[in-house]
């Protein structure tokens, strides 16, 4: 069976879909969808190849858009997504996940979780998180409180961690019920001196898991790079070798646990874009020990764009394929895990979500 390839992109301006044959050198483009409504996050079920977009924001509400056929027709759907009456309206989507249950989870802003149990089609709220006693006294972040990072364990549907800016990692291993900050080791350096490590309110940028059966997850913080061992019960900073503390994105390799891919930005408060204005993916195979940057054919002097938290994905073919998207709308590949890149489409609107797909047809 021949592999077909998806590289799902999500834009301020509805979904892309760019398609290729498992050479990956010649790309199709196809879109926009979702009747370009504000698109945070694209993502595929691999199970069945049924695609779903989350998006909206205060003036055109929450939404998660389905597609059955590969993206040639779409439908939507908000029903129950909507907080218990007197709380503050949900006004968009911004991070998705598939179970291997077949359950699909939502992470919304103001930050919540959803779950769907019928593909989207109706919603429930996982009022655990949102009861947690905390709550109260999350702050947002730049982009507001939103839920931004959804990690499922594929081994046991009832662990979930979930990324917060700016209230941190949380995590259940009873399916939503019950929640547990896990930031011990993460620093919050916009905190006065002396209460820089709290409990929770750090603002954590993306939160992803490694393969294999451990309980390796990697962080990109506003305030540093880390890995944890543990499922994020303590966190240990691997930022030493990079040109930055801050950034945004990160992509786990889909087989091994020591590798990962960053796109340092240059600064907080410096600009948010790439360092020296020369752009590089900064790959690290001995889990954060060391880094390398990969820059071959990617912009050099004069980059002055970012990168979101949720804009780079790898696929699953040996070896890796590695996309990253744009602010200003460029989209990124590499076949060679990083070693060279291609841009595959330069003029889409801002991206703010890359994932794939691959698929025996």
């Amino acid at each position: 069976m021949a592999q077909q390839v998806f590289i799902l992109v999500g834009t301020r301006k509805g979904a892309f879909i760019l398609e290729s044959d498992g050479a990956r050198r010649d790309w199709t483009l196809r879109g926009p969808f979702c009747e370009t409504w504000p698109t945070h996050h694209v993502v595929a079920d691999p199970a069945s190849g049924t695609l779903y977009a989350g998006g909206g924001n205060e003036w055109f509400g929450p939404a998660v858009w389905k597609s059955t056929d590969f993206g040639a027709s779409w439908t939507h759907s908000s029903e129950g997504l909507a907080f218990e009456a007197g709380q503050t309206p949900v006004k968009a989507v911004w991070s998705l996940a598939v179970g291997a249950d077949g359950r699909l989870y939502a992470g919304v802003e103001p930050a919540g979780l959803f779950v769907s149990a019928d593909g989207g089609e109706s919603w429930s709220h996982v009022e655990g998180l949102q009861n947690h006693p905390t709550r109260p006294e999350w702050n947002p972040g730049g982009a507001g409180l939103i839920l931004h990072s959804l990690v499922l364990d594929p081994a046991d549907t009832n662990k979930i961690w979930v990324g917060i800016s700016a209230a941190g990692v949380f995590a259940t291993e009873d399916g939503g019920a019950s929640w547990e900050p896990r930031n011990r080791g993460t620093r919050a350096d916009f905190l006065p001196e002396g209460q820089n490590y709290p409990e929770f309110g750090q603002c954590v940028h993306c939160l992803v898991r490694a393969p294999g059966g451990g309980a390796r997850l990697y962080q990109q913080n506003h305030c540093g790079m880390y890995r944890s061992d543990d499922g994020g019960r303590r966190w240990e900073s691997i930022e030493q070798g990079l040109p930055s503390s801050f950034g945004f994105p990160a992509a786990v390799h889909p087989r091994d646990p020591d590798s990962l891919f960053l796109i340092p930005l240059n600064g907080d408060i410096k600009g948010r874009f790439m360092p020296g204005g020369n752009t590089a993916v900064w790959r690290t195979r001995d889990g954060g020990a060391n880094w390398q940057a990969g820059r071959a054919g990617l912009p050099q002097g004069d980059a002055y764009f970012n990168v979101l938290r949720q804009a780079m994905a790898t696929d699953t073919l040996e070896p890796a394929g590695v996309y990253f998207g744009t602010n200003a709308g460029a989209l990124y590949g590499s076949i060679d895990e990083g070693d060279t890149w291609t841009c595959l489409a330069p003029y889409l609107p801002t991206i703010t979500s890359v994932e794939t797909l691959v698929m025996e047809r």
